[in-house]
């Protein structure tokens, strides 16, 4: 059966702003009927690496924090800790990094809360039945809010090809845990020029993995390693890495399907997913600087299914004409200029979710003013 995705242009006219197209979304994709009187709602986003400039604007997200207080809900912004050692990978950074890029209580009316907290560890496992996983490690702070509004800003990324819904949600929500479980099934190993031998990681390690050799150098026993990434994140100098391929194409994109699947387990259909078409990078926010845009601004999206706006996001960007000099514009003879661009297959997300139940990749666009 195919759902309703709700979509506006980019056009701004007859005293129609894009911040008034965010209201008239809200109301067309009924988000309003999944917010209950004091619910705690997560604002999930992604507040961008300091130095990229093409995250979402923290005006568009202030309409939100509006439009949710109005209807009696308590609206929170959040996202997780990065794996990788960034600006990002502890609250502290991550909040100072939000605050530099405007997404203050001042600027957006509503407090920045790090998802899975301090060190990436505010975590909760959450069962789930899927294909290749069974449990998930995912924040707190979006595990125990009532609802849940993604709020993706779409742009490319080498290894999910898009980065809509699905990655905002099942990738973003997860711990640092979580994000390696995605990532990569291989054991962690250690950068033996960079450890200092400073035993933190052996001490943080749960499975008694870890050791320090006699050049006092960390040594990490993969036959005991169970993959938990806790010697990632407890590492502060930078000496413990993750191989960030098993091998087996699609298995990243199918564990962030089971991922969302996970997270949105936990919000009994009080979920809502808005995309974005607005600076489209080549690749993610996480990066510390942004390229071009490969096509012209296009509009936004909402719906309550997250595989039908991601197919809807992929269907206009790939139909958009590639902008010139953009790195899209090498590409513009391809039937599938994402997958193009990226190497990705990106529709591999979109199929395992279909089969996990998730949603459908067929949908009705409904345009709106």
């Amino acid at each position: 059966m195919a759902s309703d995705v709700f979509f506006s242009d980019i056009r701004a006219r007859s005293g129609l702003s894009l911040i008034d197209k965010i209201t008239a979304l809200f109301k067309a994709a009924n988000f309003n009927s999944l917010i209950d009187a004091g619910d705690f709602v997560a604002l999930k986003l992604h507040i961008g690496e300091p130095g990229n400039l093409a995250f979402l604007p923290p005006p568009i997200v202030r309409r939100f924090v509006d439009l949710v207080s109005e209807c009696g809900g308590r609206p929170f912004i959040t996202d997780a800790n990065t794996l990788y050692l960034g600006a990002r990978s502890n609250a502290i950074d991550h909040m100072k990094s939000a605050y530099l890029n405007g997404f203050t209580m001042e600027t957006v009316g509503a407090p920045f809360i790090v998802a899975d907290g301090l060190s990436g560890r505010d975590s909760q496992t959450v069962k789930f039945d899927g294909i290749r996983l069974k449990e998930a490690y995912i924040g707190s702070a979006v595990v125990e809010a009532d609802v849940l509004i993604s709020l993706a800003h779409v742009k490319l990324h080498v290894m999910a090809g898009i980065g809509g819904a699905f990655k905002n949600v099942g990738m973003g929500a997860a711990s640092r845990a979580g994000k390696r479980v995605q990532h990569a099934q291989f054991k962690p190993v250690v950068i033996q020029d960079a450890c200092t031998g400073c035993k933190r990681c052996v001490k943080w390690c749960p499975a008694n993995a870890i050791s320090i050799n006699p050049a006092k150098k960390a040594y990490i026993n993969s036959e005991l390693c169970i993959g938990c990434a806790e010697c990632l994140i407890s590492c502060n100098y930078e000496a413990i890495e993750s191989r960030w391929s098993d091998g087996e194409e699609g298995s990243f994109q199918e564990r962030m399907a089971e991922y969302t699947k996970a997270v949105l387990s936990t919000k009994m259909g009080k979920a809502g997913f808005m995309n974005f078409l607005i600076n489209i990078s080549p690749d993610c926010d996480c990066c510390n600087f942004n390229d071009a845009p490969i096509v012209a601004n296009i509009g936004f999206l909402a719906s309550t299914d997250p595989v039908a706006i991601d197919q809807a996001s992929a269907d206009l960007i790939n139909s958009a004409q590639p902008l010139v000099d953009s790195r899209l514009s090498h590409h513009m003879d391809a039937a599938d200029r994402i997958k193009a661009l990226t190497g990705s297959n990106w529709a591999i997300t979109l199929t395992h979710a279909e089969k996990l139940g998730i949603g459908s990749r067929k949908y009705n666009l409904v345009k709106i003013k």
